[in-house]
C-alpha cells in the first residue's frame, strides 16, 4: 500500500448512509478533495501519481461488491498509486443532472485532466454510460465500459423497456449521446454478452473507429460481478492505466471464465437447452476433471446412463 493511504483500508461497512459520505468526504479531503453535487451526486479525489483513475459508481453498488463499503477504485489506487477521481451517484441516476455537467466543466476550464500523463474512464451500466458519455472532457482518454447504455433517448432507444423512468429524462443535452462522446477518446472498450439482447443493441451504437467491442456470450446481465469473482477486472483496468490494454490482452485475463462456476452453469443450461447432450458432456467430464464440482459429476454420470439407454453416443475418453 502507498504511503499515507493507510486509513483508505478502515471499513465504512456499518455507517448509517450520511455518515457513511460524511466520511467518504472526511477521507477524501484528508487527500484530496471532495465536491457535493447536489442531493444524489457527489465527487471524491485522491491525489497521489500522474495516471488517473474516473469511476463512476452508486452507493448501491459500492456496498454491494465492498466488504468494506469503499469504492472500487481505491483498492487499485491503494496498490498501484494511482490518482482516483470518483463521482458517486445515490441510484441509478446516469449522472443526468446540471451539477455534474457544471463540475466537469470546471475540471476542464481548470486543465484538471491535463496534469495526468494517461487518464481512464470506467464504469458499468448506467455507470458506463457516464463513463463514455463524461470522457470527452479528457481528450486522449482511455475509456472502459461495461454493458452502457448509448441513450435512454425514447427518440433512439424506444426498444429498451427496462428505465421506463427515465423516458423524461433529457439524453439529447449536455454530454448527451455517449458514443458521440468517445470521438476524442484515444481507444474505447464496451464489454457486454451479445445473448442479453438489448446491451447487443446498445452496444451496436458504440460502432466507431476507435472503440473495440468485446462479446463476453453467457455471461449474463452482472458482468462487473462476474469479472470481479474471476479476479481480472483490476487487470484489466491496470492494463487501460499503463497504455497496454488490447483486446488480445483482454481475452489472456478472461481464460479465468474457466474456473468461473456462474459462467460455466449458464453454458451446460443453454446446451440443456438446446438438447445437445454429447456436448454437454464433453463440459462437465471437463469441469469434473479440473475442478471440485459435484454438480457437474452428477450431470456427468446421468448423461452416462442416457448413452447407454441408447439416447446419443458419448464423447471417447482420451
Amino acid at each position: 500500500m502507498q504511503d499515507g493511504l493507510e486509513n483508505l483500508d478502515e471499513s465504512l461497512a456499518d455507517l448509517a448512509p450520511e455518515q457513511w459520505r460524511q466520511r467518504m468526504a472526511a477521507l477524501a479531503e484528508q487527500h484530496g478533495m471532495y465536491q457535493s453535487l447536489g442531493d444524489r451526486h457527489f465527487a471524491t479525489f485522491i491525489d497521489q501519481d500522474n495516471t488517473l483513475l474516473v469511476t463512476f459508481e452508486t452507493v448501491q453498488c459500492i456496498h454491494n461488491l465492498s466488504d468494506q463499503a469503499q469504492p472500487l477504485g481505491f483498492d487499485l489506487i491503494k496498490n498501484l498509486g494511482w490518482s482516483h477521481l470518483c463521482v458517486i451517484s445515490d441510484g441509478d441516476t446516469w449522472f443526468r443532472d446540471n451539477r455534474v455537467y457544471g463540475f466537469f466543466d470546471q475540471l476542464i476550464d481548470d486543465g484538471f485532466f491535463e496534469e495526468f500523463d494517461r487518464v481512464v474512464f470506467y464504469g458499468a451500466g448506467p455507470c458506463g454510460y457516464a463513463a463514455a458519455a463524461f470522457s470527452v472532457a479528457a481528450p486522449g482518454a482511455t475509456v472502459l465500459a461495461i454493458q452502457p447504455q448509448a441513450t435512454l433517448d425514447p427518440q433512439m432507444s424506444e426498444w429498451d423497456d427496462r428505465f421506463v423512468e427515465m423516458r423524461l429524462t433529457s439524453f439529447t443535452d449536455r454530454y448527451g449521446y455517449a458514443p458521440d462522446m468517445l470521438d476524442a477518446a484515444d481507444h474505447a472498450f464496451v464489454i457486454y454478452d451479445p445473448r442479453e439482447k438489448l446491451d447487443a443493441m446498445h452496444a451496436a451504437l458504440f460502432n466507431r473507429s476507435n472503440v473495440t467491442r468485446l462479446r463476453l456470450p453467457n455471461m449474463g446481465d452482472t458482468l462487473q460481478t462476474r469479472l470481479i469473482e474471476m479476479d481480472i477486472l483490476y487487470h484489466v483496468l491496470s492494463l487501460a492505466g499503463s497504455g497496454k490494454l488490447t483486446a488480445h490482452r483482454f481475452w489472456q485475463q478472461y481464460r479465468a471464465r474457466r474456473t468461473n462456476m456462474t459462467y460455466l452453469r449458464r453454458m451446460v443450461a443453454r446446451l440443456e437447452d438446446q438438447d445437445r447432450p454429447f456436448l454437454c458432456a464433453l463440459l462437465c467430464r471437463n469441469v469434473a476433471e479440473r475442478l471440485r464440482a459435484p454438480r457437474f459429476r452428477r450431470r456427468y454420470k446421468r448423461l452416462e446412463r442416457r448413452a447407454e439407454a441408447g439416447e446419443f453416443s458419448m464423447p471417447p475418453k482420451l
